[in-house]
């Protein structure tokens, strides 16, 4: 059968740079990073005490009061970020066949927060649980209940791979509309895991900074001296439409969903294959997909965390992929100033490279000090500024613990 081409119509996000798709672009190109001591609850007793936290939310703009305490936070992000993306897109709710638009969202852990404060408050204050509990807690919940908000009846689940889950959601999304299952998907993904439980099982694992002492300056992909990610938070959304459907009435459109690819490493737990076979594999199989050779891409957003083996596998993957053409490329890891959004990095990283191919700027890789002698830095990693390039076709690369990998593939129509 012909695949029919997907486009983006409606974007919108809440994040530590910003709570608009506009605040957050800006802070981006200036090389803003969103990092701070934590003040959502007392980390003075975490080995790890910042993190980058969203600031001002107001959830009362998105749900009424009642609403709120119903949700956990990573379904209130979600809210946020989908009505941004569903105003911008324009959909006009009282004529769309909401038969034909489904809900496909990521969430690498889900509720988290819901999770520690009703074991907290078991122990401690009362022999059960909340009824709402399970129904906040659940990863699957936030795209359940925008679909309900607004009464979107088509495919309707959630993916979890880890960090890799809101590139799966957004793959999933452009296959079921290729195959003409749906007209329109709203895809993104959402995380929360800025708490107690958070930190502290990432403090465990090693895999986070613990840079106290300047926490701005702790997430440095690709520099010498990296020692962990640093853990962010927030959603990212997107409307993906079928073409025809999006030219009939008469829709803005952002960029063409040119392909995707997903792999597995095969290897181990939580440490990536040193050689980076299955980001190789990715990339390969997302460019595959989309038609394209490695010569036509421009710019790539790398997974790029800030993590002593994962920073030195992914390079290994792109001169793989890429060969001498790697040379040409723009590359950077918008997470030195977002953070680690977890199971919405493949969201809100999309987002980065759709504003970056609109605006034909490359967003930096801030906090670079000292070269890494393992790390070719003959590639143009975009180091502590912004640069000018135009972008045709863009590529966003995530990978999560289980060997997770996902490749999704923009490209300017």
């Amino acid at each position: 059968m012909e695949l029919k081409r997907v486009v983006i119509t409606g974007v919108g996000t809440v994040n530590p740079l910003g709570n608009s798709v506009e605040e957050y672009w800006k802070n981006l190109k200036n090389g803003v990073s969103g990092a701070g001591p934590i003040t959502r609850f007392d980390a003075s007793l975490h080995t790890t005490k910042f993190a980058c936290e969203i600031k001002d939310f107001d959830p009362l703009k998105y749900m009424e009061k009642k609403e709120i305490r119903k949700y956990d936070l990573y379904t209130q992000y979600a809210f946020a970020s989908s009505e941004q993306a569903v105003a911008d897109s324009g959909i006009d709710l009282e004529k769309v066949d909401g038969d034909r638009v489904g809900v496909i969202w990521g969430a690498g852990i889900g509720g988290l927060q819901t999770f520690h404060e009703e074991v907290r408050a078991y122990k401690e204050e009362r022999p059960r649980f909340s009824p709402f509990f399970i129904p906040k807690m659940i990863a699957n919940i936030a795209g359940g209940l925008v679909s309900m908000k607004y009464g979107f009846r088509g495919p309707n689940y959630t993916t979890v791979s880890a960090c890799a889950s809101a590139s799966h959601a957004m793959i999933d999304a452009l296959n079921t509309i290729r195959m003409g299952k749906a007209d329109m998907i709203l895809t993104g993904g959402s995380e929360a895991g800025v708490n107690a439980c958070g930190i502290a099982g990432f403090n465990s694992m090693r895999a986070i900074s613990t840079r106290n002492d300047d926490p701005k300056t702790a997430s440095r992909p690709f520099d010498k001296d990296r020692d962990g990610f640093v853990m962010g938070e927030g959603s990212a959304a997107f409307i993906f439409e079928e073409y025809e459907h999006a030219v009939a009435r008469g829709a803005k459109i952002y960029a063409e969903i040119a392909g995707g690819g997903m792999s597995a490493d095969a290897y181990h737990m939580t440490a990536p294959d040193p050689e980076g076979k299955g980001a190789y594999l990715v990339m390969k199989w997302a460019l595959e997909d989309a038609g394209l050779k490695p010569e036509d891409v421009d710019y790539i957003n790398v997974h790029g965390t800030s993590t002593p083996l994962g920073d030195i596998a992914e390079p290994k993957a792109i001169l793989k992929t890429f060969g001498e053409h790697a040379y040409k490329l723009s590359i950077s890891s918008t997470k030195s100033m977002t953070g680690h959004l977890l199971g919405a990095a493949g969201a809100i990283e999309g987002l980065a490279s759709v504003l970056a191919m609109r605006d034909s700027i490359v967003p930096p890789t801030i906090n670079h000090f000292t070269p890494d002698p393992e790390i070719d830095e003959k590639l143009d990693f975009t180091f502590n500024k912004a640069k000018e390039r135009e972008i045709n076709v863009a590529i966003s690369n995530t990978f999560g613990f289980g060997g997770h990998n996902a490749t999704v593939v923009f490209k300017k129509l």
